[in-house]
C-alpha cells in the first residue's frame, strides 16, 4: 500500500516556473488526506514555497495537513518540513558546495554555452547561471523568461545536451543532468534524485514499495531517470494535466 506520492516539480506539477493552479493545488490538498506528499526538484526552496505552498495554503490546505507535506530541495539535498507550532519551514539537513565548486561549475558552464553559441547575455537582472547553494543551475533564459519561449528554446533537448556533455569534459569532476524546459543541473557526484530519494526513504521512514513516484523525464539522462533506475514505481507523465487525472484517478480508488 503506498504512504507517499513523491513528484518532480516543473512541467509535472505545473508550467514551469508558475505556481500550481488552484486545481492542481486542490488535489494536491486532498491527497494530503490520505498521503505524504513529497516534491522533490532541483528548484530553491523560495521556489517550492511560490509554485507549491502557497497556492496549496490558498486552496484550503490546514496546518495540521502542510506536516505531511515534505520538501527536497535541489534533488533532496536540502530537505525542509513544516512546523505547525511556528507556522513556518524548519530546514532538517543541507549538503552545501563549497565556494570553490560553486566556481568551477559555474565556469564550466558559461564556458561550454558560449562555445557551442547558446550563450544569452541579459540585460533584465536575471540570471544565466543560479548558485543554489547546494547546486549551481544554468537556464539559458533565465528565471524570468516566458513559459512560451522556455518550451520552444530547446523542445528536444539537444542543445542542453551539448552544454552538459561539453561542461562534463571541461570539469568531469561534477554530474551534469538535463532538466525543466531550460536548465542544466550540476551537482556533485552520487547527489543527483537517487540521493534526494534515499534519504526521503529515511526521513519518512517508509520503504520503497510504499513510494509513487510521478516525473515527466524518466528518459535516461532525465533528471527523474535514476528515480526509475532505483526501483520505484514510477509514472510518466507528458504535463501537469496528465498529473491531475493521475491523481483524479488514485483518489477516486483510495
Amino acid at each position: 500500500m503506498k504512504k507517499v506520492l513523491s513528484f518532480d516539480v516543473d512541467q509535472t506539477l505545473n508550467v514551469a516556473k508558475t505556481p500550481i493552479t488552484p486545481e492542481m493545488a486542490e488535489l494536491m490538498v486532498r491527497c494530503l488526506d490520505k498521503f505524504e506528499l513529497a516534491p522533490i526538484s532541483g528548484q530553491k526552496y523560495e521556489q517550492f514555497l511560490a509554485q507549491i505552498y502557497e497556492p496549496m495554503k490558498a486552496a484550503g490546505m490546514t496546518d495540521a495537513q502542510a506536516k505531511k507535506l515534505h520538501f527536497f530541495v535541489t534533488q533532496g539535498r536540502r530537505y525542509y518540513v513544516y512546523d505547525d507550532k511556528k507556522k513556518d519551514w524548519k530546514l532538517v539537513y543541507k549538503y552545501d558546495l563549497t565556494d570553490v565548486q560553486v566556481k568551477e561549475m559555474t565556469q564550466a558552464l558559461e564556458q561550454a554555452a558560449k562555445e557551442l553559441g547558446y550563450w544569452v547575455d541579459l540585460t533584465n537582472g536575471d540570471e544565466v547561471i543560479e548558485n543554489r547553494l547546494s547546486q549551481v543551475t544554468y537556464s539559458a533564459l533565465g528565471q524570468k523568461a516566458g513559459s512560451k519561449e522556455k518550451y520552444a528554446w530547446d523542445p528536444d533537448h539537444k542543445k542542453r545536451e551539448a552544454i552538459a556533455k561539453r561542461s562534463k569534459e571541461l570539469m568531469p569532476q561534477y554530474e551534469y543532468e538535463v532538466a525543466g524546459t531550460t536548465s542544466i543541473n550540476v551537482t556533485l557526484p552520487g547527489t543527483n534524485k537517487k540521493f534526494g530519494m534515499e534519504k526521503l526513504l529515511k526521513y519518512l521512514k517508509v520503504t520503497m514499495d510504499e513510494v509513487l513516484y510521478i516525473g515527466d523525464m524518466t528518459q535516461p539522462g532525465g533528471n527523474d531517470y535514476p528515480v526509475v533506475e532505483m526501483g520505484f514505481e514510477t509514472i510518466t507523465v507528458r504535463d501537469w494535466q496528465e498529473t491531475a487525472n493521475v491523481l483524479r484517478g488514485i483518489l477516486a480508488v483510495i
